[in-house]
């Protein structure tokens, strides 16, 4: 089995990048993953606002993206972007590179990614390893990808060590390094990630990094798959169906 680099993240995953930045300004993740949609009378009235206030722009702009008006998303962040909200100008650039609300441009969406990544915001830093190793807006250079990865990494962001770890797995722009992956892929795995439990687990299952040890390997497997990981969940049916 090898490891999951799921290359292109799905809209969905780029989605859930703008979700990221709430802590900061006290929207916690999971009350938003958790909301419904916002009534079409809430999103009209943060279309007739005129707030000038950087921070409550920038909560319209996520009222809006709640009640999937991206084009009112669009025009908050903006707003909040160009006043140097490093979530917003992260959020701006998620939404030029998935074309939601706006033309889909992604020179567009890394010019945004990368005022935010200098303000130091990991999720920003992230999504432009994502447009490096892809190779979208930009030539693909996985050495490039790694530096961003490792900027977000080292904030603590899950996605960015699980990506870096699969980069020094394949040694995809950095050396080939297994002990490196396997401890990107644990300070990923620790915070719940199931691609990372599930990279892991593959790097256990191998003997890349560590000692071979399949019992850790399915423990990990498990781990993800309850989280309804697929490659996870396939890789405990195949062990089932060896048996």
């Amino acid at each position: 089995m090898s490891c999951d680099s799921e290359t292109g993240h799905q809209t969905l995953n780029n989605m859930k990048k703008i979700l990221f930045v709430f802590a900061i300004l006290t929207i916690s993740v999971t009350s938003f993953m958790q909301a419904t949609a916002q009534s079409s009378t809430s999103a009209i009235q943060s279309e007739t606002a005129n707030p000038t206030d950087a921070v409550e722009q920038f909560h319209l702009g996520l009222e809006c993206f709640k009640a999937k008006n991206y084009t009112g998303a669009v025009v908050w962040w903006r707003k909040s972007a160009e006043q140097g909200i490093a979530n917003a100008q992260c959020n701006l650039g998620v939404m030029y590179a998935d074309g939601m609300g706006v033309e889909q441009d992604f020179a567009e969406a890394i010019r945004w990614y990368l005022k935010a990544a200098d303000q130091g915001d990991s999720f920003a830093q992230c999504n432009l390893g994502n447009m490096y190793r892809d190779g979208r807006g930009v030539e693909q250079d996985f050495a490039e990808a790694a530096l961003w990865y490792r900027k977000s990494a080292d904030l603590g962001f899950a996605e960015a060590q699980c990506d870096l770890g699969f980069l020094y797995a394949n040694g995809r722009g950095v050396p080939r390094n297994y002990v490196e992956a396997v401890w990107l892929y644990r300070k990923s795995a620790d915070q719940g990630l199931a691609r990372a439990q599930y990279n892991l687990g593959v790097m256990y299952d191998n003997g890349f990094g560590v000692d071979k040890d399949s019992e850790e390997a399915v423990r990990l497997w498990r781990k993800a798959a309850d989280q309804g990981y697929a490659t996870a969940q396939e890789a405990l049916k195949r062990l089932d169906l060896d048996q």
